[in-house]
């Protein structure tokens, strides 16, 4: 457990190391996801997700992703997924991105009422009109920490992105990006949730300063 706690903890110092160069700017997301059991230990997810960049004044992603899981016990499931993102950046214009992607969820430990989870996911990336596939690995650690009996929690990740191999369309071996967040876990009906908060990602660039986002997220966490 504390090789866990000191790897999250790992996660958050490598956002504050960031360079004092690096751009910055504020950005809301917002994102819906549905999940729930299929038949058996068959189980899905799909998600929906827009990303408003530039001081937050307009649409910069929109993302839709969903994938196909089975439940190996009550702590692992495995799945494997796509995605298809479409980024506006006003240097290269609109790319539409196609991603598959492996996908491991892992419920690591309860204790107190807490939560703490761990996600893998690594995927396969390819940029309509260029060559070359990107692989990436990513690596999520998350704790949830009651509050309330009423079910209120706090919720913090950290989430670590990694470059695999190299590409013509920009994609840069080694460490891509790390993003942190902090806010509330707040209960809906059933199972389902609402998660606010402020997430912070720091993202590695190959010709230009470095970006640092500050992000208003809220996502919608639809479970049945």
């Amino acid at each position: 457990m504390r090789r866990i706690f000191s790897a999250l903890c790992a996660l958050f110092v490598a956002v504050a190391a960031h360079p004092a160069s690096a751009a910055e700017d504020e950005q809301f997301w917002i994102q819906a996801i549905a999940q729930g059991d299929v038949d058996g230990p068959v189980v899905y997810f799909a998600e929906i997700q827009s990303r408003f960049g530039a001081d937050a004044n307009g649409l910069d992603q929109m993302l839709l992703r969903a994938g196909l899981g089975i439940r190996l016990n009550g702590a692992i499931t495995l799945y494997q997924g796509y995605a298809h993102v479409r980024t506006s950046q006003p240097s290269v214009g609109e790319t539409r991105e196609h991603r598959s992607f492996q996908q491991l969820n892992w419920s690591l430990a309860r204790f107190g009422g807490s939560r703490l989870s761990s996600r893998t996911r690594l995927e396969q990336r390819r940029v309509e009109g260029r060559d070359g596939t990107g692989w990436r690995m990513r690596e999520m650690l998350r704790l949830a920490v009651p509050l309330s009996d009423g079910g209120v929690a706090a919720l913090g990740y950290a989430e670590a992105f990694f470059a695999l191999n190299e590409t013509g369309w920009g994609a840069r071996k080694g460490f891509d990006r790390v993003r942190s967040f902090a806010g509330l876990e707040l209960p809906l009906s059933g199972r389902s949730t609402m998660e606010a908060g402020y997430l912070n990602q720091y993202g590695r660039q190959r010709a230009r300063a470095d970006d640092m986002d500050h992000v208003l997220l809220l996502t919608l966490q639809l479970r049945h």
